[in-house]
């Protein structure tokens, strides 16, 4: 599957420059999401708060104002939600869960090779985690390539993207766990966790996450 586009003219406005990948990564989502229902036989949306999450939504609204400019976009829970724990393997193919990354805020997305606007913003998150990455904070990339499961690692190696893992999900299932809570709306799909597992917001679509914009934001996040 492909998904090229010519590039999009400047704009002064950064969301009206992204505008037109935002609408494409909203129809591949929605793609995307409709093949895994089917083979996964879908699930029911969650939409019920989390008690334990309840800090979390205080954080979101006091960050809330920071989500201009390259991440306007991103929009923050209204509700304390558990990211369900995703599983998906390393670059080893040893088996990973979200929650082995507990007590780090973490920037999670998922990505694919033939998602155009997910191969665009990946340099971007290379350069965020090598700005931020530490015991605080990781950029977790998870791809979700069903086919031709060396084009990942191809691709990070191709791009020299070698701060991010190879992460990877070869029945994008992780897709569908998210979709059930209502955060898969499109490729590439971000979403912002603390420490406890709860998240902080979402995205449907790409962002410069290494801009001046997605850095205040994400250091408001940890608290710096």
């Amino acid at each position: 599957m492909t998904n090229d586009m010519p590039d999009t003219p400047p704009s002064a406005n950064p969301v009206a420059r992204r505008l037109p990948l935002i609408l494409s990564a909203v129809v591949t989502g929605a793609i995307v999401g409709y093949g895994i229902v089917h083979q996964l036989g879908g699930s029911a949306l969650q939409t019920t708060g989390d008690i334990g999450c309840a800090d979390t939504i205080a954080l979101a609204r006091k960050i809330a104002p920071l989500a201009t400019g390259e991440v306007a976009a991103l929009t923050m829970t209204q509700k304390g939600v558990s990211v369900p724990d995703l599983a998906f393997t390393d670059g080893e193919g040893q088996p990973k869960k979200l929650s082995d990354w507990r007590g780090k805020t973490v920037l999670l997305n998922l990505w694919a090779t033939w998602c155009v606007p997910c191969r665009k913003e990946m340099p971007a998150l290379d350069r965020l985690q090598a700005k931020l990455g530490s015991d605080k904070f990781e950029v977790l990339a998870i791809n979700i390539d069903t086919r031709d499961l060396d084009k990942p690692k191809t691709f990070l190696k191709e791009e020299n993207l070698t701060r991010l893992g190879n992460f990877s999900d070869a029945r994008a299932k992780v897709f569908q766990d998210l979709k059930s809570i209502g955060l898969a709306l499109g490729m590439p799909t971000s979403v912002l966790i603390d420490g406890k597992g709860c998240q902080i917001g979402h995205m449907a679509g790409p962002a410069e996450w290494d801009s001046e914009d997605a850095v205040k934001l994400i250091q408001a996040s940890l608290g710096s």
